[in-house]
């Protein structure tokens, strides 16, 4: 009996002494971020940035795309063709990221308004129907007033395409007879369905 419970002891005494030895990555040689460094000349582990340098995949020459700007200056104009599928992406962009605040139609009168969060800006004012489509994807891009950045969430293109919607939604609540195609007009004048 002793002598069992003797070596019980020690396969246990062997077990946790096994699981407790972690040869692994956990131990070794390595360099965390501001840990400093005596192997550098300058003592810093962290590398800078060689000067002019781009990362792979990151280098974003079409300035429209990324800025909503050409030359600098905010435009109205879009950096590929607004099409059904565009507009139907930015519609369900738009309905996932900002519907909270805006709601559905754009007045913004959303979820988080109803419930005492500052309301932004409706884009059926005249302001913000004259601004240009730029002015959007910056917004959307760099947030604005209570309204913080989309960037890191957004891709610039569903960014745009958020953008072609918010202008489809304008154009809804400002439409005349005279917007709607000669074709699709009669319809609406016979009450055709």
């Amino acid at each position: 009996m002793r002598k069992s419970r003797a070596q019980w002891a020690i396969v246990a005494l062997s077990a946790v002494c096994a699981l407790s030895c972690r040869l692994d990555m956990h131990v070794q040689p390595k360099y965390k971020a501001d840990w400093g460094s005596t192997f550098f000349q300058d003592g810093r582990d962290d590398r800078p940035k060689i000067p002019d340098t781009v990362a792979r995949g990151h280098m974003h020459t079409d300035e429209l795309l990324y800025t909503g700007r050409v030359n600098g200056v905010l435009v109205d104009q879009f950096p590929f063709p607004v099409t059904r599928q565009v507009l139907e992406r930015g519609r369900a962009r738009f309905n996932i990221y900002c519907t909270p605040c805006h709601d559905y139609t754009g007045s913004g009168r959303g979820m988080v308004v109803q419930r005492g969060f500052p309301s932004p800006p409706s884009y059926h004012i005249q302001r913000l129907m004259d601004a240009p489509a730029g002015h959007f994807f910056e917004v959307i891009t760099d947030g604005y007033g209570a309204m913080f950045s989309y960037a890191g969430r957004i891709t610039p293109e569903d960014r745009w395409a958020i953008v072609a919607y918010i202008r489809a939604l304008q154009l809804s609540q400002h439409a005349t007879l005279d917007d709607v195609p000669a074709s699709e007009r009669e319809k609406l004048t016979s009450g055709e369905k």
